[in-house]
């Protein structure tokens, strides 16, 4: 994350507050993802060392897989971690480039509206229809769809409020926190952070030497 400045899009504080809720999807959908993993690998282990499986492991896994990915959009569009392909960008007038940044984030918000209402008709379908998965589970599949649905919705509550903040900063001609908000990183930046990271491992090995 950028150090804070008067600029920094996180002096607001709804997307204070949903930065640090977005952290938090971000953690339990990187837990459903490891427990997948660990599930599988024991369902492997014990189908080769012991003849039985537990069955539903791979069910499982794409639903913790799809519900993992929406949890975590909103945490990566708020640390602006997309992939963006920049080789003009770069050479933009810096007013211009904000301009196009908000495009983009109208563009993304338009397009997460979209899927989300679509979403919500497939979740809605399944919980009338009683739909179930086609497994030896039978899963009733609303419940994995509305979790999956669910990080959709957020993110499109965070986009909403990264708008209204990006739209705020284009009309009192505030460049710098647009750029800070849905720029693009810039290589100072993600140096910047690498550097922090590896100062916090360090930290971290002299803690445990001194303990």
């Amino acid at each position: 994350m950028n150090s804070p400045s008067t600029s920094s899009p996180f002096t607001w504080a709804p997307l204070r507050w949903a930065n640090a809720l977005s952290r938090i999807a971000v953690w339990a959908g990187g837990a459903l993802t490891l427990a997948s993993v660990f599930l599988i690998s024991f369902d492997v282990l014990a189908r080769k060392f012991f003849g039985f499986n537990t069955g539903g492991a791979d069910e499982l896994s794409s639903y913790a897989f799809a519900i993992s990915t929406t949890w975590s959009l909103a945490f990566a569009t708020l640390q602006r971690a997309n992939v963006r392909v920049d080789v003009l960008y770069q050479t933009l007038p810096l007013r211009v480039s904000a301009i196009l940044d908000w495009i983009s984030l109208v563009a993304l918000g338009v397009f997460m509206t979209y899927l989300t209402w679509y979403a919500m008709d497939v979740v809605t379908a399944s919980w009338i229809q009683k739909s179930a998965a086609n497994t030896t589970m039978a899963t009733p599949l609303w419940i994995p769809q509305g979790l999956w649905f669910i990080g959709l919705v957020w993110m499109c509550i965070v986009l909403a409020l990264m708008l209204v903040r990006a739209s705020t900063a284009i009309i009192t001609g505030d460049i710098e926190a647009v750029k800070n908000l849905c720029g693009v990183r810039s290589a100072q930046e993600e140096a910047d952070e690498e550097a922090a990271s590896g100062e916090r491992l360090v930290n971290a090995e002299r803690q445990k030497g001194i303990a």
